[in-house]
């Protein structure tokens, strides 16, 4: 993909005569960063023919977080800063990268930082549509009148995706707690509690669809492949980087987003 990605960027230019903007410069960032190559991102970010901007450091410092980069994502936030002080999302995968690499101390600077800059963070929702009326979910929501059968039914397909080879991906709770504790904390990311309304309240093979306001997290990801395959469902899920359409197990990102 990254080969098939340079070979497409170079031709743009030099067979097609199409002079590369800041957005195939971001792509290109994205690509090999998010392949692994972080030093060749790196690399890349350093000879761009003009002065990096947010879009390019915000690719990389999404890649970090993905490999757990976390000196190089400090270099890239403060990139970041220079250009936009106030810029929630750089503090947030910055916090986000010291959680799941367990340095709580540095989370918790982050945070402080945070507040210090009056930086406040977006709180994740998502949303779904049922017979004409929106509902919508926070983490851990418990606030909707039928909280106790979406509940019920989340655990009970905890434990048919545990059967299915579902292991909760730790790495993106973002609390100092036990293992145990981290994977309760998992089970209830807002668009969980979303999917799992839709699944009570639709027809079998009814489509769920999902409005999520943040980039979906990673585990919610994998659980969402394995719910659409135990439950039978098409699950399209909107987030903010893109659609995600599950079915039979898989997603249609290729779990590329």
């Amino acid at each position: 993909l990254v080969d098939e990605g340079r070979c497409y960027f170079e031709s743009m230019q030099h067979d097609h005569g199409i002079m590369a903007g800041e957005e195939h410069f971001v792509c290109m960032v994205d690509l090999l960063s998010r392949a692994g190559h972080v030093d060749k991102a790196e690399d890349f970010i350093n000879q761009l023919p003009f002065q990096p901007s947010v879009g390019v450091w915000m690719a990389f410092l999404g890649a970090c977080r993905v490999h757990g980069h976390v000196q190089v994502a400090r270099h890239a936030v403060e990139c970041i800063l220079e250009l936009e002080p106030q810029n929630a999302a750089a503090f947030v995968l910055l916090s986000n990268i010291y959680a799941a690499t367990s340095m709580w101390d540095d989370r918790g600077k982050v945070r402080k930082m945070m507040n210090a800059r009056g930086v406040k963070k977006e709180s994740g929702c998502s949303s779904i549509e049922v017979n004409g009326q929106m509902h919508s979910f926070a983490a851990e929501d418990v606030s909707h009148p039928q909280t106790k059968a979406i509940y019920a039914l989340l655990k009970r397909l905890s434990g048919q995706m545990a059967d299915e080879g579902y292991v909760a991906d730790t790495r993106f709770v973002l609390h100092d707690v036990d293992d145990e504790q981290k994977e309760i904390y998992l089970s209830y990311h807002s668009e969980k509690l979303a999917i799992a309304f839709g699944l009570i309240n639709t027809s079998a093979g009814t489509t769920i669809r999902i409005i999520k306001n943040l980039r979906v997290c990673g585990d919610c990801h994998m659980a969402t492949k394995f719910i659409s395959r135990i439950s039978r469902r098409e699950i399209i899920v909107r987030d903010a980087n893109r659609f995600h359409h599950f079915k039979d197990g898989f997603c249609s990102c290729g779990d590329y987003w």
